[in-house]
């Protein structure tokens, strides 16, 4: 594949809106990529929040 070729081909891609990104699309989307690592991050941040908490109500 030559340069040329490359450069055509990558002209038929686009950038997404931030309003599309938000957007809740179900499938195996970059939309429900997105969610799912929000989602994760979200349950991190709530599990350490809970053993933080707890360690330091039965620690003594």
């Amino acid at each position: 594949m030559s340069i040329n070729q490359t450069d055509e081909a990558n002209k038929s891609t686009r950038l997404a809106s931030s309003s599309e990104l938000n957007s809740w699309k179900r499938g195996f989307t970059p939309q429900a990529e997105i969610w799912n690592g929000r989602m994760a991050i979200a349950g991190l941040i709530v599990l350490l929040t809970i053993l933080l908490v707890s360690n330091l109500i039965f620690s003594g």
